[in-house]
C-alpha cells in the first residue's frame, strides 16, 4: 500500500458511512420524527372523558396529536385524516376548554411543518450528489488498481521497473559460475572505466543475455554485475510489458529507456524476456506483443556511443526468441549459465550452510557428489529442508542423516513409513530393486550403488540410489547403453523370479525408451539408421500435442528408427537377464535382506557382491552382450 492509498482510504470509509446516514436523515425529514410510543384513538378519547388531560397540542398539517396527562405520561396519536380526527374529538376538546379555561392550550396554534423545500433539496440535489461521489470513489479505486487512477491516468504507460542504486550483491555472493563471472567482469570494467575502451575504439556489447536452466543464478549474476560496477540497476520482467491495452507495452518500453538515460551509466535487466521477445511469427499474444517487441528492438538500436547503458536479460528458453533480438548490435553477447559442477556445488553449499550448526559427520564434498544435476536453488532448498528436519527431530545440529533424508525428499518424495505394503508387494519390490543394483554392478561405467530401499517414497514403491564419482560433460554410447540395461534390470528380475511383471516398471521403461530413441534419432549412434539427426526441435507449447516424433524423414526411415529402438531395449533386457541368471544367489540374498531390513547401504551391497561374484567372472561385461 502506498502513501496515496493511505490518504484515500479514510475518505472512502467516511463516504461509505455517510451514505446510509443521509438516507436516514432523508427519511426523517420526509416522514418526521417517530414518536416514542403511539396509543390507540380510544385511549385518547378516554383520557379526555375521564378528565386526565392537563395539556394537549395538535398539528393540523400532519394530523399528529400530543396529550400530556396528570400523571406525567404523554400520549401520541397520528390520525389518518386530520378532518376526521378533529370531527370525532371536537366535543371532548370543547368540553375540556370550558372546564379548564386557564389550562395550557395549543389548539390551532401549531401550524403544519412545511418540509417541501427540504425534501426537494435532499431528494434532487444532496442525495444524488453524494451517491455520485461515492460511486466515483469506487470507480477511482478500481482504476487506480489498474494503473489508471487519478494522478496516474497517464501512468498506464509508465515502466514498472524497480530501480536499485545501493551496492548489495557482488560476485563474492555468487558461488560457482566461475567462467560466467569472468566473462561478465568485462561489463563491470566497462561501466567503471568506459574511456579506457573508447581510447582504442572498442565497443562493449550493448546487450548481454543469460541463458540456462531455471535456478542456476542468472538473476543473481545480473544483480552482481550492477553491484560490482556500483551503477543503478533497473529490474523488470518481460510480463510487465504485456497488457490487454493496445500500445501500453510499447509505451512502457519507451518510458523504461527514458528513465535509464537519465541515470547513465546503468544496467537495464529484463527477467524472463521470452515473455515479450518470442518470435513474431509464433502467433502468441497477437499484435500487441509484436508491437512491444518492435519497440524494444528500436530502443536497443537507438543508443548512441555515449549512452553507457547495458541491457541484460535472462531466459530459460533462448530457442523461442526472435532472431532480430539476438543479432549483433542487440543481444550480441550470449552467456550460458549451466548446471554447477561438483566443485561449484561444494562452493554453493558453503554459502548456504554458513551460520547453520552442523554435526561432525557432515562432509560438503560428499553432498556435492550426491547432488549431480542440482542447481543453486535446488541446493539452497536441500539445506533448508535438512534444517527443517533437524527441528522436527528435535536435535541441535544438522547431521548427514537429515541431509540424506532431505535429498531423497526433494528428488523422489516423502517417505511413507506408515504405508501398508502387502508381503507380495514387498517381495516384488525387493527383487525389482535388487535387479537394478546387480545389473549396475557389472556395468564398468555406471555409478556405484549408494543405498537401496523398498520403503514407498513419493510415487515410487522403492528406489536404488547411486553416488556419482564425477560429473560427465558428455555421455558415451557405452554409458547410455549401460544406463538402459540398469533401468530394465528391475523388470527382468520380476519376470525371472515371479514369471510376471507389474505397472511399477512404467517409469523405468519410459526413461529407457527415451534414451534409446535419442541415441538413434538424435545422437546418430545407431549404425543401421546412420549418423543423421531426425529428432524434431519442439517448441514447449506444442511438445505434448503429438504432432510427430521425427522430421525430414520418410515413413520407412521412421519405421527403421522404431525397430532399432526396440532392438536396443531388447538387447539390454537379454544382457540383464544373463547377469541376473548367473548371479541368482546374490539376487536372493539381497532381496531377503531387503525384505527383512527394508534398506541396504552401499557398503552392505558391496560386501554381498564381493567374493564369489567377482571371482566367478563367467558373467561377461554387459556392453558386449547388448551390442550384439
Amino acid at each position: 500500500m502506498n502513501k496515496n492509498d493511505k490518504l484515500k482510504m479514510p475518505l472512502g470509509v467516511v463516504m461509505f458511512l455517510a451514505l446510509p446516514v443521509i438516507i436516514v436523515l432523508f427519511y426523517i425529514f420526509t416522514r418526521g420524527f417517530a414518536p416514542e410510543k403511539t396509543y390507540n384513538y380510544s385511549e385518547i378519547v378516554d383520557s379526555f372523558k375521564n378528565e386526565q388531560v392537563t395539556k394537549y397540542s395538535m398539528n393540523l398539517g400532519s394530523g399528529e396529536m400530543e396529550i400530556t396527562l396528570k400523571d406525567g405520561n404523554v400520549l401520541y396519536y397520528t390520525a389518518p385524516s386530520t378532518n376526521l380526527m378533529y370531527a370525532d374529538i371536537k366535543d371532548y376538546i370543547e368540553k375540556y376548554n370550558e372546564n379548564n379555561p386557564d389550562a395550557p392550550m395549543e389548539y390551532n396554534l401549531i401550524k403544519a411543518k412545511d418540509t417541501s423545500g427540504i425534501i426537494s433539496i435532499v431528494s434532487f440535489i444532496v442525495l444524488p450528489i453524494l451517491t455520485m461521489l461515492f460511486l466515483g470513489w469506487l470507480f477511482t479505486r478500481r482504476m487506480t488498481s489498474l494503473g489508471m487512477g487519478p494522478g496516474g491516468a497517464m501512468s498506464m504507460g509508465k515502466s514498472k521497473a524497480v530501480v536499485t542504486t545501493e551496492k548489495k550483491v557482488t560476485f563474492e555472493d555468487v558461488a560457482g559460475a566461475r567462467s560466467e563471472k569472468e566473462e561478465l567482469y568485462e561489463i563491470v570494467d566497462f561501466l567503471r572505466n568506459p574511456e579506457k575502451y573508447r581510447a582504442v575504439g572498442a565497443k562493449i556489447p550493448r546487450g548481454v543475455i543469460l541463458m540456462g536452466p531455471p535456478g542456476t543464478g542468472k538473476t543473481l549474476l545480473a544483480k552482481a554485475v550492477a553491484g560490482e560496477a556500483g551503477v543503478p540497476f533497473f529490474s523488470t520482467s518481460g510480463s510487465d510489458f504485456i497488457e490487454m491495452y493496445v500500445g501500453l507495452g510499447a509505451a512502457r518500453v519507451r518510458d523504461l529507456f527514458e528513465q535509464a538515460k537519465k541515470q547513465v551509466p546503468c544496467i537495464i535487466f529484463i527477467d524472463e524476456i521470452d515473455a515479450v521477445g518470442r518470435r513474431r511469427d509464433s502467433g502468441i499474444n497477437g499484435a500487441e506483443k509484436d508491437n512491444t517487441l518492435n519497440q524494444l528492438l528500436v530502443e536497443m538500436d537507438g543508443f548512441n556511443e555515449r549512452d553507457d547503458i547495458i541491457i541484460m536479460a535472462a531466459t530459460n528458453r533462448p530457442d523461442v526468441l526472435d532472431s532480430a533480438l539476438m543479432r549483433p548490435g542487440r543481444f550480441d553477447r550470449q552467456i550460458y549459465v549451466n548446471y554447477p559442477d561438483i566443485k561449484e556445488r561444494e562452493e554453493i553449499l558453503m554459502v548456504h550452510t554458513k551460520g547453520k550448526p552442523f554435526g561432525p559427520d557432515v562432509k560438503l564434498k560428499t553432498i556435492a557428489k550426491s547432488t549431480a544435476g542440482f542447481t543453486g536453488a535446488d541446493l539452497a532448498n536441500l539445506i533448508n529442508e535438512a534444517a527443517i528436519l533437524t527441528v522436527r527431530n528435535n536435535i541441535k545440529a544438522i547431521t548427514m542423516k537429515e541431509i540424506e533424508e532431505a535429498t531423497l525428499k526433494v528428488t523422489i518424495g516423502l517417505e511413507k513409513k506408515k504405508h501398508v505394503v502387502t508381503p507380495e508387494d514387498k517381495k516384488l519390490t525387493a527383487y525389482h530393486e535388487g535387479g537394478h543394483a546387480i545389473v549396475s554392478y557389472f556395468c564398468k561405467n555406471h555409478d556405484k550403488v549408494h543405498e537401496i530401499s523398498i520403503i514407498p517414497r513419493g510415487n515410487a514403491g522403492g528406489y536404488t540410489r547411486y553416488l556419482p564419482e564425477k560429473d560427465d560433460i558428455f555421455a558415451s554410447k557405452t554409458k547410455l547403453t549401460e544406463e538402459i540395461k540398469t533401468l530394465v534390470g528391475g523388470m527382468v528380475s520380476e519376470k525371472l523370479i515371479c514369471n510376471d511383471t507389474t505397472t511399477g516398471v512404467a517409469s523405468d521403461l519410459k526413461r529407457a525408451t527415451k534414451i534409446a530413441r535419442d541415441m538413434v534419432a538424435k545422437y546418430g549412434m545407431d549404425d543401421e539408421v546412420g549418423p543423421v539427426v531426425y529428432f524434431a526441435n519442439y517448441d514447449y507449447l506444442n511438445e505434448d500435442i503429438g504432432k510427430g516424433i521425427f522430421q525430414n524423414c520418410s515413413t520407412a526411415t521412421a519405421s527403421k528408427i522404431d525397430e532399432q529402438v526396440k532392438n536396443i531395449i531388447s538387447g539390454a533386457c537379454l544382457a540383464a537377464k544373463t547377469v541376473l541368471t548367473q548371479n541368482i544367489d546374490k539376487l536372493h540374498e539381497i532381496a531377503n535382506y531387503l525384505i527383512e531390513n527394508e534398506k541396504m547401504s552401499g557398503e552392505k551391497f558391496e560386501e554381498i557382491m564381493s567374493g564369489k561374484c567377482k571371482e566367478d567372472n563367467n558373467s561377461e561385461d554387459l556392453s558386449s552382450e547388448a551390442d550384439k
